[in-house]
């Protein structure tokens, strides 16, 4: 084991030796925080003594679990195999499937997605005569996992924020939703969390049993937690409080997903004994990579502090591109790809980064016509099809007989002609009789017609052949039996359908065989916890697009992160909260340690965005990175201090002087009032804007605006007539 340690850098080397007590790791991008984290447990189970089943290993996806193990195991065998190593979703599964019926739920749950809570609260919202317009589903579904993040019941949700007409009206909606999953016996994945804090709370002896099994706990990714997933966590910890965690509060991006940044900055406070250990050395990129992020995210107030170095070499400086426009972005993106690629590089080896998802329209156009090989990622999923859903559907009623949404999804799926007014009698005797609607089939089965005594029959058949048979046995049957097979023969895209569906019988195959022991409800817990990222193929040889978000966790030796304009990134709405602008700095900080070799920033002079072109200033976080760092290429159109408009479609070939309209001569100014950088503004045709800048100009004052509708604008304040904002 010694011989092992010697591979850790002297910081590394005290994180994963430190046993005992609380132990905060502020682990820097690129630091080596997963190696750090497997030698710890190798450490502790091969020179401390302590049981792997003692052990709980927390991580945010299933990939990074599965690496983690896979280290440990070639680090000490297969005693590795006896600890938890989960995300947060499978531990609480785990935990629920073995004491849910403590809270009044039943043990054989299901686990709903996005799709199917959509449908439930579109149930509720017709129940309650809510208009969809007022209330858009997505939005309440948002509202409802926010209150689940901060462990508010509805009953509490409607305590807070009762005095607000449209929460309150959510609240009841969140609990005639969360009455709906209790019936149908599903959990949605905020509830896993959340019910099993519950647990934790109502059954103290549940409670101390995983406190006394997990006496070292270690939790990855610490900064992105949430306040129910870290209650969770501190109620484990409290009993033997061997708690490890590590993070890096610089990448604290998911504040829009619940993320808690107070969790990692105030692990101290709670925790006063708590050791605090550094890891700055990057063993990812270069040094000038390293230095522009370090430059970028000290602007920052909310952080611990740190500075990242590398042994690795100063590397190329970072390519600064300044584009007319978008297509002049997207067209110098895919040209340098291209030479890169007869450079000795693979596509494969390149991603874009951007703000938003809609940043990818331009560059997918640009990259078809110049024949680039692209894939988004966050694209349609395999699991998100249509006709793998219809399967898995099935699946789940046969898990779960109570299950409502499921069995509403194919009743009719393929077309058995049961109409609305069936359907509705079988609800109303389900609510009547407080059962689910199979229940209620099978109870009235002589009344509802030939149609659906012959669905009850395929469900009954079904539930026979999932005892007696293999998952990949079980769907082969479903796609036959339902008719589902001979419904697709229908379909134009049937072929591509048919293999999908192969396909999942295929993935079933496979996780039996990896997971001998497995059960039907372990592989059907193993589907509702995939994610995209589980699924990212580094093999394929194209290159990545996708946003900040997405990229975290992922490196590249080549990285393009595109839209570095004021409004943009930093989106405009940050502006008016130093804490969003902060957070954007942080994914900003996110992008730049992406790249291990070379680094491509872009702007663009003009964008058209909801149909309107307008012009935008190079990024703040641009200018934050000194000069010695950057080698800028400037494409950008050379305007005047008075040139304030832009034509609606700029012409790659037109000359350069045809591009903006000719300055106004200089006004006499009059008296009129003025406004400073900062300011908040109202314009007659643009609306609310803020004052990015303001320079004497003659006897006027020039004004750049960014305005929350149209984007940034030039204009001269005599003709502006603008208004204080409030």
């Amino acid at each position: 084991m010694n011989e092992l340690l010697k591979e850790l850098n002297s910081q590394q080397r005290e994180a994963a030796t430190s046993v005992g007590g609380p132990l905060l790791v502020l682990a820097g991008a690129g630091s080596g925080k997963t190696r750090v984290l497997t030698y710890r447990i190798a450490y502790m189970i091969g020179e401390k003594g302590v049981a792997p089943w003692n052990i709980l290993a927390i991580t945010f996806t299933n990939k990074a679990a599965k690496e983690m193990a896979d280290r440990v195991e070639k680090l000490i065998g297969e005693t590795a195999k006896d600890m938890w190593v989960r995300t947060f979703h499978s531990a609480c599964v785990r935990i629920l499937r073995r004491d849910i019926d403590r809270i009044g739920y039943d043990r054989n749950f299901n686990i709903i997605d996005s799709d199917d809570q959509k449908s439930v609260v579109k149930e509720c919202l017709k129940e309650l005569g809510f208009d969809e317009k007022e209330f858009p589903p997505r939005s309440v579904m948002s509202e409802i996992s926010f209150a689940k993040d901060k462990l508010l019941t509805p009953s509490q949700y409607a305590l807070e924020y009762g005095d607000d007409y449209r929460k309150k009206q959510i609240a009841n909606l969140y609990s005639l939703y969360q009455k709906k999953l209790k019936v149908a016996n599903d959990l949605d994945f905020d509830d896993l969390i959340m019910l099993t804090v519950k647990l934790f709370s109502d059954a103290p002896d549940v409670l101390s049993f995983y406190q006394n099994k997990f006496r070292y706990i270690l939790v990855d990714e610490y900064q992105d937690t949430n306040k129910a997933q870290n209650e969770l966590i501190m109620m484990l910890a409290k009993e033997h409080r061997n708690l490890c965690v590590v993070g890096d509060d610089d990448q604290s991006i998911y504040k829009f997903r619940g993320a808690d940044i107070s969790n990692i900055l105030d692990f101290e406070k709670e925790f006063t004994d708590a050791r605090v250990i550094r890891l700055e050395q990057n063993y990812r990129s270069t040094q000038n990579i390293l230095d522009a992020a370090n430059n970028v995210i000290k602007n920052n107030f909310g952080r611990k502090g740190k500075n990242l170095w590398t042994d690795k070499g100063e590397g190329e400086k970072i390519t600064v591109y300044k584009a007319q426009n978008e297509h002049d972005e997207a067209s110098y993106i895919a040209d340098k790809m291209y030479s890169l690629s007869i450079n000795g590089y693979r596509y494969s080896d390149m991603a874009v980064l951007y703000r938003a998802n809609s940043s990818s329209r331009t560059l997918e156009e640009v990259f078809m016509r110049k024949a680039v090989p692209y894939r988004v990622l966050a694209g349609l999923r395999f699991y998100d099809r249509k006709e793998i859903r219809d399967m898995i559907a099935y699946l789940r009623l046969i898990k779960n007989p109570d299950d409502n949404i499921s069995l509403r999804r194919i009743i009719n799926t393929p077309s058995r002609k049961i109409g609305k007014v069936t359907l509705d009698k079988i609800a109303a005797a389900a609510d009547r009789e407080g059962c689910s609607l199979l229940k209620a089939i099978g109870n009235h089965i002589d009344t509802l017609g030939a149609s659906v005594a012959e669905f009850y029959k395929l469900i009954e058949e079904l539930l026979v052949i999932a005892r007696e048979n293999t998952i990949p046995e079980l769907i082969e049957a479903v796609y036959e039996k339902s008719g589902y097979k001979e419904f697709l023969k229908t379909d134009e895209k049937a072929q591509e359908r048919d293999e999908n569906i192969g396909e999942l019988i295929n993935g079933a195959a496979n996780y039996m065989e990896n997971n001998e022991e497995a059960t039907f409800e372990d592989y059907m817990d193993n589907l509702a916890l995939i994610s995209d990222i589980d699924n990212y193929d580094e093999e394929l040889d194209a290159a990545v697009f996708m946003t900040m978000h997405a990229a975290k966790g992922l490196e590249f030796p080549i990285v393009f992160i595109c839209g570095f304009d004021e409004g943009i990134f930093p989106s405009f709405m940050s502006s008016y909260s130093s804490e969003e602008t902060e957070e954007e700095r942080r994914l900003c900080y996110v992008g730049i340690t992406r790249a291990r070799e070379k680094l491509h920033l872009t702007c663009a002079h003009s964008r058209m965005l909801y149909g309107k072109t307008s012009n935008y200033k190079p990024s703040r976080f641009l200018e934050e990175i000194p000069e010695n760092l950057k080698e800028i290429i400037d494409n950008s159109p050379t305007i005047g201090d008075y040139e304030i408009k832009i034509p609606k479609a700029v012409s790659h070939n037109a000359p350069e002087s045809s591009l903006f309209a000719s300055a106004p001569s200089a006004p006499r100014r009059t008296n009129t009032q003025t406004f400073s950088a900062g300011d908040c503004v109202i314009h007659k045709k643009f609306g609310r804007g803020i004052i990015i800048s303001a320079n004497s100009v003659g006897n006027d004052i020039h004004y750049e605006i960014a305005f929350e509708s149209v984007g940034t604008k030039n204009l001269l304040g005599l003709y502006a007539k603008l208004e204080k904002g409030d």
